[in-house]
This record gives structure tokens, sequence and C-alpha cells, in this order.
């Protein structure tokens, strides 16, 4: 994947300064070159068996993510495009032992590697998915008060949350993540928020705050119980996370995992759906009866076999099965490509997908250039010989001038806001984070229809209303943040003049609007509707 416009000049900067260095510093001024031009990495966080590899698999679109506890759930795995699907386990020395997928085409449970000896899995999969996208599995987290290592405090978490035997190579694979998917069940812990929050110890320019990080509210189907729909509770639930999360993610998206994994990845077969509609197509009583828990799914003779029901259960759980059953009695003729989309939908996961595709990668440039040059800054400091960091440092300073970097220090400042470091306003504070997170003049200025006069003289307003701001009333804190305002807003109306195409990605499209409506005939009913998604990551 080509790198835009802003990690292209940091690129370019680690390749004019890096010839010029010597030694590890050299080293690690390539390696951030190199990572400029790999896809977007997303980390994958959350506790133990809140179901993240159930999800990894969904967006990879194939079951390769053990699910159940063991080995490789406890092992951070990186999963990558690849012409030739390969397991490499990569030891803590550097070197690695190559190992085939098992027979269910999985990452093998035994690694054939002492546990205490392997750094990182890296697997490459033969995934359209993976082509801009590269996914980071990580072990679970666990209590607040568990021990974690020295190293792993300094280097990534400073004392989070996290597995006490996670360690530091482990650690090491993961801190390199430019944007972070924070898997939740039920509620939200404030150990929870401690874990994301410890995140921002990656980057003091670009880290974990809503505008590369998600929630993500998963099994939202447990919420109802058994086939009961469980989207009247999941949206208001999913949009009360939302806000108590809304200094650390940009967005709490709900979704089923179980439903996501089996129709990303292919799983239902057409005998799957031949066994749901012969249980759509038994009387309504025992249809209840059958649907009423997993026992009475599993044990109650019904005509079909209980090895295929046991086998929906695996795929679809009991809401999964009780949606397709009320959607086959509504429609005995409905096409099986048909209900896995519909499936699909009603896990939640389009707008996941969504969210991806138009807020990750959208912003995916200025994540990966913040993140490059905050890597620079760490390296320029610890740097052995002061003519290195002093390179390196004017290099940084040099890009940072140029007019179309200034978004980095926009969304610099708008980490401090959002995150709640700097207090502004709501109004300012949701001006600054559209002006920080798109292109697009008429968004920014809420002014969709504006003409270029008025777009010219609002954006002018606005640099005048900041500078005043800045200049009157303002703490220190709050002064510097309305000065690199200033500045965004008046260069967004010199571009807005010269009518400049924008350096990036303007606002993208619509979210998709939620789940379909659930079928009326047959347990349950009521529509899932789920919140809607802003269309551009953050609430209005």
């Amino acid at each position: 994947m080509a790198p835009g416009p802003l990690s292209a000049r940091v690129a370019g900067l680690c390749q004019e300064v890096g010839h010029r260095l010597g030694g590890a510093t050299q080293n690690q001024v390539f390696d951030v070159r190199r990572r400029l031009d790999e896809p977007l990495r997303i980390a994958i966080a959350g506790r133990l068996k809140a179901g993240k590899s159930t999800l990894v698999n969904a967006l990879i679109g194939r079951r390769v993510a053990p699910t159940e506890v063991g080995e490789c759930t406890r092992i951070v795995t990186q999963f990558r495009y690849g012409t030739a699907d390969r397991v490499d386990v990569v030891r803590k020395d550097g070197g690695r032992s190559s190992l085939p997928l098992d027979d269910s085409g999985m990452i093998p449970q035994r690694l054939g590697v002492p546990r205490s000896e392997i750094a990182y899995v890296d697997v490459a999969l033969t995934s359209d998915h993976l082509r801009d996208l590269m996914v980071v599995d990580t072990p679970g987290l666990s209590s607040a008060n568990t021990a974690v290592s020295a190293g792993a405090r300094r280097f990534l978490f400073n004392e989070a949350p996290i597995d006490d035997d996670i360690d530091d190579d482990s650690v090491g694979a993961l801190s390199g993540a430019e944007a972070i998917i924070y898997v939740f069940t039920q509620s939200v812990r404030a150990d929870d928020v401690a874990a994301l929050e410890a995140f921002r110890s990656i980057s003091a320019r670009l880290s974990s705050n809503p505008i590369n990080s998600l929630g993500l509210f998963n099994k939202v189907d447990k919420l109802a119980g058994g086939a009961a729909d469980p989207w009247p509770v999941a949206g208001p639930l999913a949009a009360d996370q939302a806000a108590v999360m809304r200094r650390v993610v940009s967005d709490v998206v709900p979704v089923v995992g179980l439903l996501a994994e089996t129709t990303e990845a292919g799983r239902l077969t057409a005998a799957d759906c031949e066994a749901l509609r012969a249980l759509a197509g038994l009387p309504p009583g025992d249809r209840a009866v059958l649907l009423a828990s997993v026992d009475l799914f599993t044990t109650r003779e019904c005509g079909v076999a209980r090895e295929a029901r046991e086998r929906l259960l695996r795929l679809l759980d009991l809401y999964g099965i009780g949606y397709a059953i009320a959607t086959l009695v509504g429609d005995p003729q409905l096409a099986t490509g048909e209900l896995i989309r519909m499936l699909h939908q009603v896990s939640g996961f389009p707008r996941l997908r969504y969210a991806l595709d138009h807020v990750f990668r959208w912003r995916s440039d200025a994540i990966k250039a913040g993140w490059a040059l905050s890597s620079l800054e760490k390296i320029a400091s610890h740097a052995p010989n002061p003519a290195h960091r002093e390179l390196l440092r004017d290099g940084i300073e040099r890009v940072l001038q140029q007019p179309d970097s200034h978004r980095l220090r926009l969304l610099e400042v708008a980490q401090l806001v959002s995150t709640g470091a700097v207090d502004l306003p709501d109004q300012m504070e949701g001006e600054l984070t559209r002006l920080a997170l798109s292109t697009d003049p008429g968004f920014i200025l809420n002014l969709p229809q504006a003409s270029v006069e008025e777009l010219n003289r609002a954006a002018l307003e606005a640099a005048n209303r900041w500078r005043a701001f800045a200049v009157a009333g303002a703490s220190p804190a709050q002064s510097r943040v309305a000065l690199v305002a200033h500045r965004g807003f008046f260069l967004l109306s010199q571009r807005v003049r010269g009518n400049r195409p924008p350096t990036g990605p303007a606002r993208p499209g619509p979210a998709p609007s939620g789940p379909p409506p659930r079928p009326q005939p047959g347990p349950p009913s009521g529509p899932p509707t789920g919140p809607a998604h802003s269309g551009n990551g953050m609430r209005r």
C-alpha cells in the first residue's frame, strides 16, 4: 500500500537522514521507513474471553485464530497479507520456525517452541481483507492489580491491567499499532478505561484517543438471553458505554461476534441452511420449546439430527438460530445466500467494517505519519551520538514546518482536547475535531452547500474567533491549542480561495443504519436497530 502524502513526507525524511546515521540509530530509522509502507496496523485488545479472536477471524474473513483459551491465545499474533499461507513462530533471538496451518485451517494449538522463547507469532494469509490492513491479536487483559514487568510498563502499558505472563518481546510486537480496537462485553469497568488510557504511553504525538481508537461491544446477543432479540437493549447500552468511554474511543459499536465470524468466514453451509429450513417447518409450539434453552435445542426430538443442531449452535448460537428460523418462516423460499447476508447484517458487523474503511483507513495517512514522527523523536532522544540527535530533530522540525503538515499539529491538539487534557466548550471541541479529521471545507465549517466565497468568509471568521480566544480569556494550555486551530482555519481559507484539492480524504459517506428489521413471524419479535453512526467517528 503506497503511503499517503503526509506519511510519504516522513518516509522521505527517513530516507534522507538514514544514510547519514550509523549503527543502531540508522537501523531504527530505516525500520520506521519500512513500517510506513506497510498497511495500517490495528491492535485488538480486551479482557480474557471477550471474543477478540472471534472478531479477528471475522476481520480476516477466515477462521484462523484459535478462539478457545490455549497456548496461542496467550501470545501476540500478527496477521498480514501474504502470497501463501504461512505461520512463523518468531523467537526472542530473532530465529523463526515455520509451521503449516492445521487440518481445519487454523493456527496449530502446539507451536513446537517453548513459550518462554517465543516473541510473537507471524501469520501470512492470502486474504484480501489483509491487503491494506494488518491485525494484531493480543493476549487478554487481566485485573488492574496484576504485576507487570518494568520493561513492559516502560515500553507500552505504564502499569496497565495486562496479563501477568506477557513479556517485553510480546509487548514490542504490539507496540507499533497505529490504531486500537478495544473489545468488551456487558459494560466497561474502570480498569477497562485504564487499559485504553495506558496505550497513550506508546506515542507522545498520536496515541490512544478518540482519533485512533474504537470500542467494540461484543456478544450483545447475551443481553437478552436465548433466542430473544437483544438489539432494543444493545443500542441504548452501547450509547451509554460510548458516553463513559468518550475520552478514549471515537465510538462504541455493538456486535454479535459469533455471527460475524460465521458469515464473514463462510462457515454456514447449504446443509446448515437446510437444517434451519427443516426447523422453520415445525409447528410454532415445537419451535418455541426448542428455542427456550440450549439443552432443549440439542436434546429434544424434532426430526433434525442432534449433530446438525449442535453444529448450528456452534455457528449461530440461539439468537442466530432464532433469527434464521423467523426469517425462513416469513419467507420459506428465501435463497441461502440471502439468508446468510441477512445474518451478517444482523450481526452488526457491517458497521464495524464501515468504521475501519471510513474512519481508521480514512485517517491512516495522518495516523501513520504521527506515529512515525513520534517514533523518530524517541529514536532521537535515545541516540548516543549528539550529532545524530540534532540531525533527526532538525528533520522532524522541517517536516512540521510544511503547511500540509499542520494537520499533524491539529491532530496533536485534538488529542489533548478529546482526551480531556485540555478543556474546551463542546462547540469549540467539535469544531476543532472536524478541522483535525477532515479536509472537506463544507463539513469542517458546517456549510455543506456553501459557495467558495461563503466558505472563505466562514474560515476566516473561525480563524479570527480562535485567535481572539487565544489572547483573551484562555488558559495557557487553551491558548496553545487555539493558536494551532487559528492557523489551521487560516490555511483552510487559503486552500478554499486557491481551490486547492485536499491533501487527504474528505468526509466519508453515510454509515450503515444498523441491522435489518427482524421478521415478525416466529419468536421472538422486535427490530434490532442499533444506534446510528455519525459517519465520521465523532459524536455530534
